[in-house]
């Protein structure tokens, strides 16, 4: 059985002073390098918000939108989100700190303007494949472990998907910060991957 770590938009604007900062989101980095370091992992992958500077999910893209609307986004509802995670800022970089020589491969989410991606295998419609899935299967990996930014996003969006697709997935939530948006948020995301069948658990 072979295992990779799935690190999830480990960016500068999902951390305090990003655009969209998640409450302690710089604390994953920590956590992060010390799975990297472990050596429990075969291959070890980062996915990366990289959105174009208009794309649909920004509020500032809509006219008398605010961020937390919800809007159809050519037929999917769409949150909007405060304009991040544009390709080539300082706020779509990985933060400092974060060992990203002991990765092996980016992937890169989000590049659509007429559809979000939060998990780092399909996006929101599900028509665009990143690749994630076959660099894996390519490498004989068949166990995942996911963490990193938001929980309650782009994490279940990932680990749903790992398990969909057959992967044995696993969440260490040691290594997650969640947005809540909306109270009760992050623990209803940590209930949703259970029932599909990913192995959440706290460190």
């Amino acid at each position: 059985m072979k295992k990779a770590l799935i690190l999830v938009d480990i960016q500068n604007d999902f951390c305090p002073g990003g655009a969209l900062a998640v409450a302690g989101g710089d604390e994953v980095v920590a956590v992060a390098n010390r799975l990297m370091a472990a050596e429990r992992f075969d291959v070890v992958v980062a996915t990366q918000d990289w959105h174009p500077a208009d794309h649909g999910s920004f509020a500032s893209q809509h006219v008398g939108g605010a961020a937390g609307d919800v809007v159809d986004l050519n037929g999917l509802p769409q949150m909007l989100w405060p304009d991040h995670c544009v390709q080539g800022s300082r706020g779509a970089e990985f933060v400092a700190g974060l060992n990203v020589a002991a990765i092996d491969k980016v992937f890169r989410k989000g590049v659509d303007v007429g559809v979000d991606s939060y998990s780092g295998f399909f996006d929101n419609d599900r028509r665009r494949d990143t690749g994630l899935a076959e660099f894996l299967r390519e490498r004989g990996v068949d166990d995942v472990t996911v963490m990193g930014l938001a929980t309650d996003y782009c994490v279940k969006a990932t680990a749903l998907d790992a398990a969909a697709l057959g992967f044995r997935a696993h969440v260490v939530l040691e290594g997650c910060r969640g947005v809540n948006v909306h109270e009760g948020d992050v623990q209803q995301a940590v209930d949703a991957m259970t029932r599909a069948g990913v192995h959440v658990k706290p460190e």
